[in-house]
């Protein structure tokens, strides 16, 4: 059964949608990602326009960082002082990032900047978490215990505007979270992520954070980050497809019940291979699509006049 899509101007099976988003959702359920930098190229994948797959996909991470914030909240996890500092970045940098979004969208190149930008990301993100799942492993099978470092300050720590977080246990620049949450504001606006793959790790192994705040913090910044892009994106755009974001969420909840049942019960090591083989495939099919030649390729001539 097909339905019309208003914004992306096509017609696509709904049941294709309620597939790919319970595909996304259980993912989300398993690794405990967000799951956005795999919607959107699985959209553009069946034919929805990149802006439209960007503009839309934010929607279905607007409920998982929701129920995901409450959670954490409840267990006393999120440090809101540090997430109020990524956010006023990523108030920034998400607002600026849509404002760039028109400007590539006014030179016909947002396309081609957002097919470049998730062969650039997702194949560095891919390819470090297949190495680190690959270690893991050999590690497991070795029987070789993995030694934790304590974070050692460097030359960022000795950055001017320096604030006290008592929740993270951290005396830092104001100015290292607000360039992190800045950045991750511009990647979800121009890719229709959260970027949590990116701030995750900055949170971590830059600013120094505890990794028992670090997802709670992440997903209170995510969620004010994403509804302010969708808003930014429907006003100024106009490349929010409600039919398609609702259709793609309905899926979603349903996933993501089935891929938390599942991620207790099997071994974490392999599955993160597993997450990581199919980013680095989503990867190479968008590399592939920038470079291969049409299908139906085509040629402009000038008729002269009878």
């Amino acid at each position: 059964m097909h339905i019309y899509l208003p914004i992306a101007e096509i017609s696509v099976d709904i049941f294709v949608l309620l597939g790919m988003g319970a595909a996304v959702g259980m993912l989300s359920g398993l690794f405990g990602v967000g799951g956005g930098f795999l919607m959107t190229p699985l959209l553009m994948f069946i034919g929805v326009p990149p802006a439209v797959a960007v503009g839309s996909g934010t929607n279905q991470l607007i409920a998982t960082s929701v129920t995901g914030v409450i959670a954490q909240w409840r267990r006393r996890a999120v440090d809101f002082k540090m997430g109020m500092v990524l956010l006023a970045g990523g108030v920034v940098g998400s607002t600026g990032g849509v404002f760039l979004f028109q400007f590539l969208q006014g030179l016909g190149r947002i396309d081609l900047v957002i097919g470049l930008s998730y062969v650039v990301f997702l194949g560095g993100v891919g390819g470090l978490m297949f190495l680190e799942s690959l270690r893991a492993l050999l590690r497991k099978r070795r029987g070789v215990a993995r030694r934790g470092k304590l974070h050692r300050h460097t030359w960022v720590h000795g950055l001017p505007f320096k604030m006290r977080f008592h929740k993270s246990r951290l005396y830092v620049s104001a100015l290292l979270p607000l360039t992190v949450g800045a950045f991750v504001g511009v990647l979800a606006a121009i890719m229709g992520v959260g970027g949590g793959f990116i701030m995750v790790p900055a949170m971590i192994y830059l600013i120094g954070m505890p990794t028992s705040v670090v997802a709670g913090t992440s997903l209170f910044q995510i969620l004010f980050v994403v509804a302010n892009v969708t808003f930014m994106q429907a006003w100024l755009n106009q490349t929010v497809d409600i039919v398609l974001a609702l259709t793609l969420l309905v899926g979603s909840i349903v996933g993501v019940q089935i891929g938390a049942r599942l991620g207790g019960k099997l071994p974490s090591e392999q599955f993160r291979v597993l997450l990581a083989i199919i980013v680095l495939a989503t990867a190479g099919k968008l590399f592939f699509d920038l470079v291969a030649p049409p299908s139906f390729p085509f040629s402009i001539t000038e008729t002269l006049p009878q």
